[in-house]
């Protein structure tokens, strides 16, 4: 068993530690992830917070994913989620817990380790999961929709870093995971609200008409916040409030989409973050263009990404060998 190459992965992204195995042979994946805690009523982590969490979390994410993997497997590279995007100044503190322990690690194996964004991490993940792998050897557009992230990016391979991402479209204010928690936190729920104001949102018997605000390919958000205040302020019911706030997001994405591929020309469609693990966004999108996505469990934060995106760069160093 131990001669099996495995890589490991490693995100720490503002809101999840998380860690992965890649069994290279058998194309099998195992993680291990954990929310970092955000006390109730907040909106989200300073920082220096989600540092401190990172570091108290990660070494016990280690130590659930190596249970699940049932021995110890032989670590051939190591690779981490290092900036939020392949872009010049992009930097957030909370990666560095991952990438000092993915460095110590490498260092002890004497194994590679391969630095990656987060972004790359997660169009990785939605492209070994959506049944198109051939993407990972393609040109497509993407969609980044998440808490702290809601773009769309012209995608090419790139060897090194896994994807070359253009930003084609993005949100002028708030992203969408934003939009979302705020009108959970509003409604009471704990953050992050997203599958619970999903599953109030499927409770409301009608589909709630939204006027969205779309220039271009670019976005502006920050209304539907507006409109569910005022919405939970006239004691609508919060079923409505729910769905009004997810049919917003959705049809704000299908127009962005309209507008992009109109643009661009036809080709693949892949939405990937953690916002689009949301069945009412995704089966809306999936109806008018016939997108891909990740699958329902790699959508949210996770290193699953990452690990493959780490073994494909092994296997181009290794060229002729057998691994």
């Amino acid at each position: 068993m131990s001669k099996i190459k495995f890589v490991l992965g490693i995100d720490t992204s503002n809101y999840t530690t998380s860690a992965a195995l890649y069994d290279i042979e058998n194309d099998k994946l195992y993680h291990a992830r954990k929310l970092l805690p955000v006390a109730k009523g907040g909106r989200g982590l300073r920082q220096s917070d989600a540092v401190f969490h990172h570091t108290a979390q990660l070494s016990g994410v280690m130590e659930e994913l190596y249970e699940k993997v049932g021995f110890v497997p032989s670590v051939c590279c190591v690779g981490v989620s290092a900036v939020p995007r392949d872009a010049e100044g992009s930097y957030m503190p909370c990666f560095t817990v991952g990438v000092n322990t993915a460095r110590c690690v490498g260092a002890a194996l004497g194994a590679p380790v391969y630095e990656f964004s987060h972004q790359a991490g997660h169009i990785s993940a939605a492209v070994y999961s959506s049944g198109n792998r051939g993407l990972f050897n393609e040109k497509f557009i993407a969609f980044h929709v998440s808490g702290g992230t809601t773009e769309a990016v012209f995608v090419s391979p790139d060897e090194e870093r896994g994807f070359c991402a253009e930003i084609i479209g993005k949100t002028l204010d708030l992203h969408a995971g934003q939009v979302i928690d705020r009108v959970g936190v509003k409604l009471g729920m704990g953050f992050p609200c997203g599958q619970e104001l999903e599953k109030l949102a499927l409770r409301c018997g009608d589909t709630p008409k939204v006027k969205i605000c779309v220039k271009g390919c670019d976005c502006c958000l920050s209304g539907v916040e507006n409109i569910c205040a005022k919405m939970a302020e006239n004691n609508v019911d919060s079923s409505v409030i729910a769905r009004t706030c997810l049919e917003y997001v959705e049809k704000t994405l299908e127009k962005m989409c309209e507008n992009i591929l109109e643009k661009y020309g036809d080709m693949p469609v892949l939405f990937a973050g953690g916002v689009m693990s949301d069945s009412i966004i995704r089966e809306e999108l999936a109806k008018r263009f016939g997108c891909l996505f990740a699958s329902a469990e790699l959508s949210s934060d996770n290193a699953c990404g990452t690990a493959v995106l780490a073994a494909r760069r092994y296997r181009a160093a290794k060229k002729g060998l057998n691994i």
